[in-house]
């Protein structure tokens, strides 16, 4: 799965945990979990901190770029949800596991979320919505 933003669109940091990269851009940020991890709530606290320092006072949204398995404990979404300016939560993958999961997840996130199966599809939504809250 390639990631191919717009052409005007530059990593303005780019974040090497032990959970995998994070890529922040202007009013988004992207995750690429590494294989066999689990994001519990200590990383995702991690993430929530990489979100508070880029965008503390500006709308954005997430993309959750899902090329390898891991697991995720769908309570962190109670905790995502407290993120007043994270207006929109996109999940790119093809794989038939994650478009299940991705019917659970949303009954916890209970906000802006939608499933693609590439990132510029994505990406654009997540633009899209962005938009809206302007």
């Amino acid at each position: 799965m390639k990631l191919n933003p717009a052409s005007d669109t530059v990593v303005v940091k780019e974040y090497q945990l032990d959970i995998g990269q994070i890529l922040v851009y202007d009013n988004y940020m992207v995750s690429i979990i590494k294989h066999g991890a689990t994001i519990n709530l200590e990383k995702t606290y991690q993430l929530i901190g990489i979100a508070e320092l880029h965008f503390r006072d500006k709308n954005f949204g997430y993309i959750s770029v899902r090329k390898n398995s891991y697991a995720l404990d769908p309570t962190i979404y109670t905790y995502l949800r407290g993120l007043k300016n994270l207006k929109a939560f996109a999940i790119v993958s093809t794989k038939e596991l994650d478009m299940h999961n991705f019917n659970i997840e949303k009954l916890f996130y209970k906000k802006a979320m939608k499933l693609f199966l590439d990132f510029e599809s994505g990406a654009h939504w997540v633009q899209k919505r962005l938009l809206k809250f302007r």
